[in-house]
């Protein structure tokens, strides 16, 4: 430990990625990645864009892609704020709307493990919602005094979401208070809020290109919300960095989102094979979480979950394996192709017996 670190650098722990190994070819099912190539037009776009204009900066507002997203959505460029990556846009969030010496914010017992990491490194207080015996979040948990909620519909690591009407009724339940929907996995399933912006200013969704576009390369985050939210985490990304998101990625970003027959295609391929996997799955016995997401969350009768994965890497599939209280028997499994995903199958009948 240095000498030179900050008491907050000390003391953090922080957030663990999904390996990105090197040491050999897997089956990559651990990091929610699309397992489809991106649309040929971003990458079209990218390759023009590659041109002797990369001696400027880039637009810092990014107009021409706020335009695509909100003309998408029929909102106006002035409900859209672009970031790299949407975990940018959520650490952007503590500094501009949870106090450090304020209420706790809200987020559930078990979700995506980034939160508690920006809530340490922010210095922001934070109260767990707990989960049911099968992982639902119960909307009466956010009906209490806080500083902010954060809610990753669905939810990570274990893909259930809200419908629309709970998301409302938290809403409305806190109106005093900014309510964070990390939509990460919304377009595997779910329903996005994204027509709730206008008739709740204190919402604000944040959206990734990396999953449901296949742009997790690329680094494209992007929040839906009141201008007055909207400029809250300007005012902290222009304090920081003002260019964020740089010329390829605005030029490749923008034509994904145009390219919606392509987008449509894609996710439904990857609803299918989940549909596929999860029945066969529970055809072996698995219990299988209903998902909404790119992924399934699943725990074998026969197989502790650390040995699972284990075994499943020694055979060269990758998923990912949370060794935590009450999840520590499930594993992760990212939907890939439909050979990758008979691959895995094949392999946990072989391991499983």
């Amino acid at each position: 430990m240095s000498r030179y670190w900050t008491d907050t650098v000390k003391n953090i722990k922080p957030y663990v990625p999904g390996e990105q190994p090197k040491d050999r070819k897997y089956i990559k099912l651990n990091t929610n990645e699309n397992p489809y190539p991106p649309s040929q037009s971003a990458i079209e776009a990218i390759k023009l864009a590659a041109d002797d204009t990369l001696r400027l900066y880039p637009d810092p507002s990014g107009d021409a892609l706020r335009d695509a997203i909100a003309g998408y959505f029929s909102l106006r460029r002035s409900n859209v704020f672009i970031g790299n990556g949407s975990d940018e846009l959520l650490a952007f969030c503590f500094p501009a709307f949870f106090e450090p010496s304020g209420l706790p914010i809200l987020f559930a017992e078990i979700t995506y493990s980034f939160y508690p990491v920006y809530a340490a490194f922010f210095k922001t207080p934070y109260r767990l919602i707990p989960v049911d015996e099968e992982f639902n979040v119960p909307v009466e948990g956010y009906f209490q005094e806080n500083g902010g909620i954060i809610i990753a519909n669905p939810n990570a690591p274990t893909g259930k979401g809200l419908d629309l009407a709970s998301i409302e009724t938290i809403l409305k339940q806190n109106a005093a208070s900014v309510v964070v929907l990390d939509e990460a996995y919304i377009d595997f399933g779910g329903r996005t809020a994204a027509g709730l912006v206008n008739r709740y200013p204190n919402l604000l969704v944040i959206r990734t290109l990396s999953k449901s576009h296949s742009l997790a390369g690329l680094r494209v985050g992007y929040a839906l919300g009141s201008e007055e939210l909207i400029e809250g985490i300007t005012r902290v990304k222009d304090s920081i960095n003002s260019y964020t998101v740089d010329r390829l990625a605005q030029a490749g970003a923008r034509e994904a989102i145009k390219d919606d027959a392509w987008f449509q295609e894609t996710r439904s391929k990857i609803i299918k094979t989940r549909e596929r996997v999860t029945a066969r799955l529970k055809d072996r016995g698995f219990v299988v979480i209903p998902s909404e997401a790119n992924f399934i969350f699943i725990a074998s009768p026969q197989c502790p979950g650390r040995i699972l994965f284990q075994r499943l890497r020694e055979k060269g599939i990758l998923v990912r394996y949370f060794d935590k209280p009450r999840i520590d028997n499930y594993l992760r499994v990212s939907i890939g192709t439909d050979e990758e995903m008979d691959s895995f199958l094949a392999a946990v009948a072989d391991i499983c017996g």
